[in-house]
């Protein structure tokens, strides 16, 4: 990935996600709010590597940000200027985490967390295979499905045909999940994660200048709307 988001340390990503949490909460007007995810777009398209994941996941921030604009519309009055708020808001909450979501690696990120904020390595592991397992999600389900067809289980012409067979695939992939889940735990405490105190890491955790640099980045984004809202 030649972008500078590629290269950036997974903390500081996480961060970024974050931090549009936190300066969503000052988009209370229409300027504040075009001002500011005009900024992040801006952002984004300097600094995100090309084919950083499928660009289809931004139509869940416009969908999510239509959404909530319309239900605000229709529920409060009618007021035009208070749903594009609403809407708004929405979509610079969730714009930065959806940008940076596909850059994060898993194993990368629990190197910073145990080694960075010296979380827990219990805890630190069981949120990376989470992660993965999160990953693995599509091809769990996959799987369940050529299996039940290969059985002769596939799915009827009819669309009360095609939701059973939904609901059965999703019951199996969560009963491959809880087994997983619980052949996750009874390794981690064969390892000794349940009681060791002092644990080393395979990899290093290192802190480069342009984390610095786009985790300063990121705090600008996230008081921009706060600078906005007391200039407007």
């Amino acid at each position: 990935m030649t972008g500078v988001l590629g290269r950036a340390n997974p903390l500081v990503l996480v961060a970024l996600g974050l931090g549009g949490l936190v300066g969503s909460l000052a988009v209370r007007d229409v300027t504040t709010g075009v001002v500011t995810l005009g900024a992040y777009l801006a952002a984004g398209t300097l600094l995100l590597p090309r084919g950083a994941g499928p660009a289809a996941r931004y139509l869940t921030v416009v969908v999510g940000g239509l959404s909530v604009a319309w239900s605000a519309w229709l529920l409060g009055g009618h007021d035009l200027a208070g749903a594009l708020v609403a809407g708004l808001r929405v979509a610079v909450l969730a714009l930065p985490g959806v940008a940076v979501a596909p850059l994060v690696d898993p194993s990368a990120l629990a190197d910073q967390l145990g080694q960075r904020l010296r979380l827990p390595a219990r805890f630190v592991v069981g949120v990376v295979a989470a992660l993965h397992r999160f990953e693995s999600l599509g091809q769990v389900w996959e799987q369940a499905d050529r299996a039940r067809r290969s059985r002769g289980f596939g799915p009827g012409p009819g669309p009360l045909e095609r939701g059973r067979h939904a609901a059965s695939v999703t019951f199996a992939v969560l009963v491959a999940t809880l087994r997983d889940a619980t052949s996750m735990a009874v390794a981690m405490d064969a390892r000794g994660f349940a009681g060791a105190h002092a644990r080393t890491w395979a990899e290093p955790a290192p802190w480069t200048r342009l984390d610095g640099g786009v985790l300063a980045l990121g705090v600008v984004g996230t008081v921009l709307p706060y600078a906005l809202a007391v200039l407007v």
